[in-house]
């Protein structure tokens, strides 16, 4: 068995998706939403696939950062009207459940996956997609970005698919109950003063400013940057005794490792270091 199968089972890592295009060049994976007639909403197969390239994302051992981004005028409008909330109002309570369910492992497999996640916020991020753009690691957002947590607007709770649980550590329990139970559409720069923004670019400039960002993800220590991103997401809920446990047990093992050793030698030699990822 090939290297990069050693730790996944015995169907082999899928590379072609029917929900969203999917390409990796130079360590950086992109999923790009591509129904702009129909602002990029979401589907049930394109939540389910969502959630199932997260899982495999760990395992393409290639890929060290994900962008995810919208064609065309927007970056996702969230759930298809038609498609989900038409045949939401059909369903049975069990089937309910598993969509709701399902919505939800497609946030926890964005914050439980070690690859750093940026995405590229263009136009409206609305429902579902704003809670895609609120639970990755980073979110570029150019001028003419906006975000509406729409689910009161439909008669659902607003703390829909974990939007409850992190909008208030970004935002803060103020900003995040205005934004919950309203609804209201929040421009870029209102965005960008509530803390939602990671950079803040003009139109032109988003895709060079998200590659430049992928690009320093990929090419950074990965290990470090995994080993980070798990420690936000697990400490939020930890006492600060059981957390400064964590962050000393993580510490001295990531200074076994290459990565750190690597870095000790180019500070000597006053060279950049020369990552590795081990």
């Amino acid at each position: 068995m090939t290297e990069p199968y050693r730790f996944h089972a015995s169907p082999r890592l899928t590379t072609s998706w029917d929900n969203f295009r999917f390409a990796k060049a130079d360590g950086v994976a992109t999923v790009t939403l591509d129904r702009p007639d129909k602002l990029n909403a979401l589907t049930f197969e394109s939540y389910a696939d969502l959630r199932d390239l997260l899982a495999e994302l760990p395992h393409h051992q290639d890929v060290r950062a994900l962008v995810i981004r919208g064609e065309g005028k927007g970056f996702c409008g969230g759930g298809d009207v038609n498609e989900i909330i038409g045949e939401l109002v059909t369903m049975e309570p069990r089937d309910l459940m598993r969509f709701t369910k399902m919505t939800g492992d497609v946030i926890r497999a964005m914050r439980e996956c070690p690859i750093p996640i940026v995405t590229a916020i263009h136009g409206i991020a609305a429902g579902a997609g704003a809670v895609v753009a609120l639970a990755s690691d980073f979110r570029v957002v150019s001028t003419s970005g906006r975000f509406a947590f729409l689910f009161t607007k439909v008669g659902l709770s607003g703390g829909d698919m974990g939007a409850a649980y992190l909008l208030p550590r970004v935002v803060g329990l103020g900003r995040a109950t205005e934004l919950l139970m309203l609804g209201a559409t929040i421009d870029s720069a209102t965005a960008d003063r509530y803390g939602l923004v990671s950079r803040l670019v003009s139109d032109d400039e988003l895709d060079a400013s998200v590659a430049d960002l992928a690009r320093t993800l990929a090419d950074g220590p990965t290990l470090a940057f995994a080993q980070t991103k798990s420690l936000l997401t697990r400490e939020l809920d930890m006492p600060m005794s059981a957390a400064m446990e964590l962050d000393a047990m993580t510490q001295a093992l990531l200074m076994t490792t290459k990565d750190h050793a690597e870095f000790h030698a180019a500070f000597t030699q006053r060279r950049p270091p020369r990552w590795q990822g081990r």
